[in-house]
């Protein structure tokens, strides 16, 4: 018999990836819950829109009855709940957003989720899988050892105070209630579909119309840059193997500056689809005002999911940059053509955001 997983966000840059790895390579039937906001990608999904196994609902997972009827229906094994608003920029600029999709639409998932549970006579196999971000521990100097799950939270954005906050509720919704429930902090995610908004995409766009590539600041904020497959198969192999009420932290082992991972997209650039006036791309990186409030660095510890559970990255960094290159080449070009242009001023953009 099948297992069933209900996704939330599932129309999303990682949501996305997670369906498609769910039903075609670990024979689960999924139910994608998605509102289809700006940030959704539903062409990321037409490989199994198709397929019996696959389910979709558009909704608000802040409304409470049609998702505790979606839930009762589908009667799901394990509930992956990555639907949030996930834009610093955006937070800083309107924390509503982020407020109601973060803290309210887990609140409404969890009230919903334990009652499904409890109504079943609190089956053993059930998980609640929270999927939150290493955001919530804050900015590290330099020098700071990278953390792991018992740092204290320490969020500077509306962006990563919400998703403290939901943290904190999923915590509460264990300890009080004994929902068997486990959350994930990953890094900063790459990969095929991600949002124009995103830093690797607006490089490669930006880059290739003849633009001015921005960057934040000086450039020296540092990421940690995770393949958002390697992501979608932590999850699964927490869901199989973690312990409930724990926290996994997820990541690449990949710190770069904003810098050198603009440097790496133009070297890539360069050899994939080269300036016709064979200058460098990177001449073309300009910086801009910072970000307010511009955390300096994130990096984490993930030495308990490895040891734990065995999960690791399964390419190299360069091999997974330089797929994820090509297809943004590859979906720009389409884009361009369809138009009818050689360049789309159309996803021009004067702003790095991650």
């Amino acid at each position: 018999m099948k297992k069933r997983a209900i996704v939330t966000g599932g129309s999303g840059f990682i949501g996305s990836y997670l369906v498609k790895l769910l039903v075609n390579d670990c024979n689960f039937e999924v139910l994608n819950i998605d509102n289809l906001t700006y940030a959704s990608h539903p062409k990321a999904l037409k490989e199994v829109e198709s397929l019996d196994s696959y389910k979709f609902l558009k909704t608000d997972i802040c409304n409470n009855t049609v998702i505790l009827k979606a839930i009762e229906d589908f009667k799901p094994t394990v509930i992956f709940h990555l639907a949030a608003e996930s834009h610093v920029d955006r937070s800083i600029e309107s924390s509503d957003p982020f407020i109601h999709s973060n803290i309210l639409g887990t609140h409404s998932m969890l009230k919903a989720s334990l009652s499904y549970w409890e109504k079943n006579n609190k089956p053993e196999s059930f998980r609640f899988i929270h999927v939150s971000t290493d955001e919530v521990y804050g900015s590290l100097s330099f020098e700071d050892p990278a953390v792991d799950e018992n740092a204290p939270y320490k969020p500077s954005s509306p962006y990563s105070a919400s998703k403290a906050s939901s943290d904190l509720l999923v915590n509460a919704w264990t300890n009080t209630y004994g929902l068997p429930a486990i959350i994930t902090h990953c890094t900063n995610n790459y990969g095929e579909y991600q949002h124009d908004e995103k830093l690797i995409p607006t490089i490669i766009r930006t880059a290739l119309h003849g633009s001015p590539i921005p960057i934040y600041g000086k450039g020296t904020n540092i990421r940690d840059w995770l393949y958002v497959g390697d992501h979608c198969q932590a999850l699964v192999e927490v869901f199989e193997k973690g312990l409930l009420g724990e926290c996994y932290n997820i990541c690449g082992s990949q710190p770069f500056s904003n810098m050198q991972m603009a440097y790496k997209i133009c070297d890539l650039l360069g050899q994939f689809e080269p300036r016709q006036d064979k200058a460098q791309y990177s001449n073309q990186i300009t910086f801009v005002a910072d970000r307010l409030g511009h955390d300096v660095r994130y990096a984490v510890n993930d030495s308990k999911i490895k040891k734990t559970i065995g999960w690791m990255p399964k390419l190299p960094f360069e091999e997974r940059l330089m797929q994820t290159v090509k297809w943004f080449l590859k979906e720009y070009y389409e884009r361009n053509h369809l138009s009818g242009g050689k360049r789309d001023s159309s996803v021009s953009s004067d702003k790095v955001h991650l």
